[in-house]
């Protein structure tokens, strides 16, 4: 039971230091905006966070977890342990990259009004 509680008070801190970054993250207050988050938009529309977040995850995060995935299944092969579940985790990492990139390829259609 303590364990479950400490976990759900780990869970709420973390969710509440995401929500106040994100919040953050929208406010420019009175400093000038240099770059834009997506054509036409400003970083203080939710629609410019949500495509860096996609963006971010889509190639960064998925591509460097499933080469480190590879990297471990390649070890356990050579150790003649079992290693599928590490390409398999590979391959759902790269799938997860591709979907993220697909709803990417959508918010960027999507913001020319189609």
């Amino acid at each position: 039971m303590e364990t479950l509680r400490a976990t759900l008070m780990v869970g709420v801190v973390l969710c509440l230091c995401l929500c106040q970054t994100l919040a953050l993250a929208q406010n420019l207050g009175t400093a000038p905006q240099f770059n834009k988050a997506v054509q036409g938009q400003t970083g203080a529309q939710p629609e410019g966070a949500f495509k860096n977040i996609i963006n971010w995850v889509g190639n960064v995060i998925a591509p460097v977890g499933a080469a480190g995935a590879v990297v471990g299944g390649i070890v356990h092969y050579a150790a003649g342990r079992a290693a599928m579940r590490w390409f398999a985790t590979a391959a759902g990492l790269l799938a997860v990259s591709g979907v993220t990139r697909m709803i990417e390829f959508f918010i960027t259609q999507g913001t020319g009004g189609v």
